[in-house]
């Protein structure tokens, strides 16, 4: 699970446990079991929602690429009448502006401005 889905269920489960703590008169047995039990069921939903959806791998993928300072990639910078300007192979992260995109590659910083930019990466 990323980051976020993390936080965002700690929440959820912190103000389901605040909630159950309220409505059982305090802190016994009963209470603790219920926000056991909420926390597992919030987490758990989370971690099906992040690793069973599009937007849930498509977030992963990109917090990997984060972390492990990009993702192996063919990029292909083409020109406006699309001819191949230039093709990179390795990994690196890219960084979208407007009006151009920057990557670092073999210790150099390339920017390219006012082309057409196409990224494929091997995700396995």
């Amino acid at each position: 699970m990323t980051i976020s889905t993390i936080l965002v269920c700690a929440l959820l489960s912190i103000g389901a446990c605040a909630l159950i703590l309220v409505w059982l008169d305090g802190i016994n047995l009963k209470s603790i079991l219920c926000c056991i039990t909420a926390a597992v069921l919030i987490l758990g939903c989370g971690y099906w929602l992040q690793n069973n959806t599009a937007s849930g791998r498509r977030e992963l993928t990109d917090y990997r690429s984060e972390f492990q300072n990009g993702l192996e990639r063919t990029l292909t910078v083409y020109t406006a009448d699309g001819t191949i300007l230039k093709q990179y192979k390795g990994k690196f992260d890219i960084a979208d502006e407007d009006g151009y995109v920057k990557f670092d590659w073999n210790g150099k910083r390339y920017i390219y401005y006012n082309c057409y930019i196409e990224t494929v990466a091997n995700l396995e």
